[in-house]
Formats: C-alpha cells, structure tokens, sequence
C-alpha cells in the first residue's frame, strides 16, 4: 500500500472540507464524542452489570480509555512513519503521519464499539439466534446475503450502519465521519457470506448489505487492498491493528481491575498476574516494586501496576508494529499485536486464562448474560413479526406494537430487509435500562404511564 494514499479527509455525506482550526481528523473525535450513538454507551454493559455501589467500567468508560490509548499509540508510530519513511513521503502525508494518525486512531477507538448493543456479546447473539430460530417462518422473504447479515448479526458491522446510515428525517452520511476514521475500525472488511473462522480478516464480517456500496466508496478513498469481489472481500486497512491492539490492551487489563474492586478477584491474584507482566518488561523491577510497596491502599496498588502495565503494553505493540511493518501494509499479517505478543510472553495469556475462568464465567456476568439475551430476543419478536406484515394484514396488535417504533426507524416503502434492520437499529441502540423497561412494560411486568 502506498502510504500517501491510504489515509483522505473525504468523508460520508459528501461534504466540502471546510477551513476551521481543527483539522479534518479533530472534528471526527469531536463528532463522536458529542453523538448520541456515543452518549447511549454510558449505559451498556462492558463485563459486568452496572447497577450497585462500587463503580466499574461501562462501555463509554472503556472507549475513553481505549481512545487514550489509541492515541499514543497512533503518536509514536505516526513519528516512526514519518522519520523512517521521508523519501516516500509528500508533504501532506508528512504533516499527517507526525500531528494527524494520532487523532485519527483515537478517534476510530472512540467509536470502535458504537455498533455493540445493549449487554454486550449476549445482545449480539440474541439478535442473531432470533433469526436463525425463526428461520422456517422468514427466510424466504430474504436474499441470501441479507439473511447471512441476519443470522451473524455482527457488532462491528454494525457500527458502520450506524456511523454511516442516513435514518428516516436525518441528514445524509449518517455522522459524516472521514473515510480514514471509518476504515480503522474495520477489523473484518467483509461481507457477511464470506466470514470464515481462522483467517483474521474474516473472523466475522464488517459491513451490512445495505451499506455495501457506502463501504465499497470507503474502501476506494483509502486504497484498501481488494483480494476478491463475489462476495467482496478486503485486507485490513493498516491503521486497524492499531485500534484493535488499544482495545485488547484496555479489555484485558480493566476488566482485572474491575473485577478486584468488586472483590470476584483477590488483591494478591491480581497483584501477581500484573506483577509477573511488568516484570518481564521492564529493567527496573526493583522500583517497580519499591514504589508499590509505599502505597498502603490496595486499590492504589492495583491501580499504580495497572498503568505499568499498560504502557508495558503500548511500548510492545508499537515495538511489533514497527517489526512487521511491511507485512501490515502488504496486508498479511495474519495475528493481531497482542496475539503475537500472548506467544512470545506467557504473562498476558495468564491474565487471560485467569479472566476466562474468574471474570468472564462468574455467576453476575452469566446472568446478566442470560438476561440479556432474553430482553433483546423478546423485544425483536414484538416487533418483528408485525413489521414483515404488509399494511392490510396487520391485526390490531401489530399497529399496536409498530406505534412504539420511532419514526427514524420505520422504513414502510423499504425492503423487508431495509424495514427488519430499521428494528435491529431500534433495539441495538437501546441502553441496558432502557430495553430492561420496555420489555418489563410490553410483557405487562410493570403497567404505568410513561410521558
């Protein structure tokens, strides 16, 4: 790839780039951080459930501190782009790569889960299994690639949709975001028939039908490297790896953090996972250890190896970065920064394993899990099934349940499918509480007013 031609301020919407003091790339952080679809993210699960008294991450908490990563992450290898790649370089690409890939990363990384509905994974899966439960009564009124969207309901892909997506009375280009930003989310620059399990790239799919063409258009801007077209697939643009090394720095090590401030971890647990990590990163163990044992609060202990981790961990993906480089922009990498680093080093598959088996399967993550899923799956099926009806078929109760769709989300002169993803952006925007009342309110568990 030539990297004077993969990044362009061009942005959905089609708008002219405007004279302004920020640049192109501020104003995309500025758009998302001032977005609803951002803002809604304050109330949806990250791992563990939000109501109580000891405050955990949530899913605007972590893609604050995931931007923050991604942003040093984009600074240091936007110099490193710059300084070791001059002779390539125009001057608007110079100028991009030492003030600019900053922003861009952490803008992308502010945005990166936007797509993700209420309850985290277990909304994903209940979106998708509606649909592959229901498969005898409603297949037939889809193609094969929009059921394909349906039954893989993909959180990345719908992020696109949202960020992209002009809804009913809205402006067009949806948040009117740069190409380069949307394009360093897309971890799987594929439609949804040509997912396949092991191939990094196509681990899951990255946009819907609907906005095929719009991510084709993107795809143009940035010069992503194309490797089929029936069905369209893409190599990851290169920014990608490092949004997705900011995420999996941030999840892997909060959630720890989390789940030891709610006590489902002990202090020593966490202390020794993170101390083994730092400690094989660092020259100067014995400060390390000599500062932590001046802190008396074990949450400060936390806290203090917490962000030696972390910047143990920027320092390593931005040292892998730099080594496969090439290979990035040749788009054959094929393991994520972390991933190589997991089988070089053992310290941070052993955070894994322990979150796996503490965190991730403890009883408060299960059942929010499994509460979630029946929450999203009930709300579909009240509204679903009304939807695919034409207007003259529509018994009473299906006016009924249609009349709490909003408008921006009803598309009556659209396909089925154009009308189903208009309930799919309903739902999926939903917060935690807000789709826990409405599913307590249509299932007569609470009856009241509300104005």
């Amino acid at each position: 790839m030539n990297l004077n031609q993969i990044f362009t301020s061009q942005r959905t919407g089609n708008n002219p780039n405007t004279i302004a003091s920020r640049t192109d790339f501020q104003r995309d952080f500025d758009r998302i951080i001032f977005s609803s679809a951002f803002r809604r993210l304050q109330n949806k699960t990250q791992v563990f459930p939000l109501p109580g008294s000891v405050f955990v991450h949530n899913r605007l908490t972590h893609s604050l501190e995931v931007s923050s990563v991604g942003r040093s992450l984009g600074s240091v290898i936007g110099e490193f782009i710059h300084d070791n790649f001059k002779n390539d370089l125009n001057e608007d690409s110079k100028s991009f790569y030492l003030h600019n890939l900053g922003n861009v990363i952490a803008a992308a990384c502010l945005c990166h889960d936007v797509g993700n509905p209420a309850f985290g994974h277990s909304g994903e899966d209940a979106i998708a299994s509606y649909f592959e439960r229901n498969e005898n009564q409603i297949k037939s009124k889809f193609s094969e690639k929009e059921w394909a969207d349906l039954v893989n309901f993909e959180g990345n892909a719908n992020a696109i949709r949202v960020l992209t997506h002009q809804q009913q009375g809205k402006d067009f280009g949806g948040t009117q975001l740069t190409f380069t930003t949307l394009a360093s989310i897309a971890k799987y620059p594929c439609e949804a028939v040509a997912k396949e399990k092991g191939i990094i790239h196509r681990k899951k799919f990255g946009f819907f039908q609907n906005e095929k063409e719009t991510f084709l258009e993107i795809a143009k801007g940035v010069k992503l490297l194309q490797e089929n077209d029936e069905p369209y697939i893409f190599k990851r643009h290169p920014f990608v790896w490092l949004v997705e090394a900011a995420d999996d720095i941030c999840y892997n090590i909060i959630d720890m953090e989390d789940a030891h401030r709610l006590g489902i971890v002990s202090t020593a647990d966490c202390k020794n996972l993170f101390f083994e990590l730092v400690k094989s990163e660092t020259d100067d163990i014995k400060r390390v250890d000599s500062k932590l044992n001046s802190i008396g609060n074990e949450n400060e202990q936390i806290s203090y190896l917490r962000a030696k981790v972390i910047n143990a961990l920027i320092n390593k993906s931005v040292e892998l970065y730099r080594n496969n480089f090439n290979t990035i922009l040749e788009g054959n990498l094929d393991k994520g920064l972390l991933d190589i680093y997991k089988s070089e080093n053992n310290a941070l598959q052993d955070i894994e394993s322990f979150s796996i088996e503490k965190i991730y399967n403890h009883r408060a993550v299960v059942e929010i899990e499994n509460a979630g899923y029946n929450v999203m799956y009930e709300l579909l099926d009240h509204f679903i099934p009304s939807i695919l009806k034409h207007g003259d078929e529509r018994k009473s109760y299906d006016k009924k349940a249609l009349k709490l769709l909003p408008q921006q989300f009803v598309y009556q002169d659209g396909t089925d499918y154009q009308k189903v993803l208009g309930v799919i952006d309903f739902v999926s925007g939903m917060t935690d509480n807000y789709a826990t009342d409405l599913y307590r309110k249509i299932k007569g568990i609470d009856i009241g007013m509300t104005v």
